[in-house]
């Protein structure tokens, strides 16, 4: 087992919760664009999108755009921490009727059970949280696993980069993204969207 990258934060405590929720957009002003972007791949999918799934869904900032623009998207937001459920039920009270928030880690045996099937899974800066690289691979087969034939995949992380990440352990190149995503189910990878630090990749479940 590799050893996991501990993380200088705790975000399942309601203080370190409501820190980063804080100062999310404000270090990294640019993250609405990644939003956008989500959200014109999910409007412009070749199939129907309803039912989308979030991984590491945080305060709620990602669901938020998603479900302002698309009013009829049914939304499931999975995350670890319940503090930050909380920010995000607070976020999306207006939406409360279209979102399921449920508490659980993406890195444990069986985390999709009781999912069912999803159009769209979007995760955004949170594949790390895995706390090492080699744990993406089994992740995204996972996603596979609960999307329908033809759905969508759009997974936004860091990336190791001069200029950008540098802990190779926990975050990876662009082509080691590109290879953990290959050979799980998916084709038409490309990236769609790279700034700053972020990579965002368009894959599509069993086609091609």
């Amino acid at each position: 087992m590799p050893k996991n990258v501990p993380s200088p934060v705790d975000l399942q405590t309601p203080d370190d919760a409501r820190e980063w929720e804080r100062n999310a957009l404000t270090v990294r002003p640019w993250r609405t664009q990644f939003f956008e972007r989500f959200a014109s791949e999910i409007s412009a999918h070749e199939r129907p999108v309803t039912r989308v799934l979030e991984l590491g869904s945080g305060p709620g900032f990602l669901a938020e755009h998603l479900l302002n623009r698309m009013p009829e998207l049914s939304y499931v937001a999975l995350d670890i921490s319940a503090a930050m459920h909380e920010l995000a039920r607070a976020r999306l009270a207006c939406h409360v009727d279209r979102v399921e928030l449920i508490e659980r880690s993406f890195k444990a045996d069986g985390w999709t059970d009781g999912l069912g099937a999803f159009d769209c899974v979007v995760t955004n800066q949170a594949v790390h949280e895995l706390r090492h690289k080699s744990y993406a691979a089994a992740l995204h087969a996972d996603v596979s696993g609960v999307l329908v034939d033809g759905g969508l995949y759009l997974m936004c992380d860091h990336f190791v980069s001069q200029g950008a990440m540098s802990n190779n352990k926990l975050y990876m190149t662009k082509e080691e993204h590109r290879a953990a995503l290959h050979g799980c189910g998916f084709s038409a990878l490309e990236i769609i969207k790279s700034f700053d630090t972020l990579v965002l990749y368009r894959a599509i479940k069993g086609t091609g």
